[in-house]
């Protein structure tokens, strides 16, 4: 027997799974897909507490993931790179952002009209497609074990383990029975990368993202809540790109690469990070991140493992 069986196999899952090996746990990773089919390989995946309001557990969870993903990126971990990133606020905000304690050196400067101020800073982006298989491999070589298996309840893992994860994700709502986790859904758009290097958030409505990686751009997006369509909209995507090339003008022209959707797996009331009695076992829940399961992930690894031992 495993002493922890962590069910789900995106971001929030793996970062667990390993920080419990680290611990010198024996830990068995139960997930029905391979790790570029899973919801974080759709994600632009860069820094940042997407659709977050302060809590201090988060700020605390969003430093650590920056830090460990700052040293990746000096590492040389494949998919880790810091990318200079600018916010265009429309907001009127004059006060220090929630999240900005944990992000180094932030600027803020003026900007005309619609724009209310610039913020800038350095942001780890995160090449899900190259960093999700080496997290995978990593954690193998560490000593952990990976099964390809899907769950109907979660009371199947505590039959083989006396702690189990609970990171299944947009899947925890009917595995819980938590009736406040919900899809956001995301349309995204990847464009041939024409030599931009700097990300840019407009805060408009929808919000507009340009995400340089290194051999495409993301461009993005949209944040519909309760949308289960996982199917790429032909006018999502051409008012996606609309919006990008008047933000970032070198964008005109780029080929189309592709178009992604992704279930955002959001959770009313914030994430759900805590460890519940059940019998046969010892539960922790890790799910509800929404957008923000890379930029909470390492931090919330932490935690979910001082919470199973």
């Amino acid at each position: 027997m495993a002493d922890v069986i962590v069910v789900g196999g995106g971001i929030i899952g793996m970062t667990a799974a390993m920080r419990l090996r680290e611990r010198g746990a024996e830990v068995t990773l139960w997930t029905p897909v391979g790790p570029t089919e899973t919801v974080s390989a759709v994600a632009a995946a860069v820094w940042y507490p997407t659709g977050l309001t302060f809590e201090p557990r988060l700020l605390t969870w969003a430093a650590a993931t920056y830090a460990a993903f700052r040293r990746q990126a000096h590492d040389g971990v494949p998919g880790v790179i810091i990318r200079e990133t600018r916010n265009l606020e429309r907001d009127g905000s004059i006060g220090e952002p929630w999240w900005a304690a944990a992000a180094g050196r932030v600027r803020y400067l003026p900007i005309g009209a619609p724009w209310t101020r610039e913020v800038r800073f350095e942001a780890p982006t995160v090449e899900m497609s190259v960093y999700l298989p080496w997290l995978r491999e990593r954690f193998v070589r560490a000593g952990g074990r990976v099964v390809r298996r899907r769950v109907d309840r979660l009371e199947e893992a505590l039959t083989e383990a006396p702690v189990i994860v609970n990171a299944t994700g947009l899947a925890a709502g009917s595995l819980c029975g938590d009736p406040e986790v919900h899809p956001v859904r995301g349309q995204i758009v990847l464009v041939a990368n024409p030599g931009v290097f700097v990300s840019v958030r407009d805060q408009g409505e929808p919000g507009t993202y340009v995400h340089p990686r290194t051999r495409d751009v993301v461009l993005g997006g949209t944040f519909q809540a309760d949308n289960w369509n996982t199917t790429p909209e032909p006018a999502t995507r051409d008012a996606i790109i609309e919006r990008c090339v008047a933000l970032v003008p070198e964008l005109a022209g780029a080929p189309v690469l592709g178009e992604k959707v992704g279930l955002r797996p959001a959770r009313r009331g914030g994430p759900r990070v805590e460890a519940e009695k059940w019998p046969g076992g010892t539960v922790v829940h890790a799910y509800g991140h929404g957008g923000a399961g890379m930029t909470l992930s390492w931090g919330c690894a932490d935690e979910v493992a001082a919470l199973a031992f």
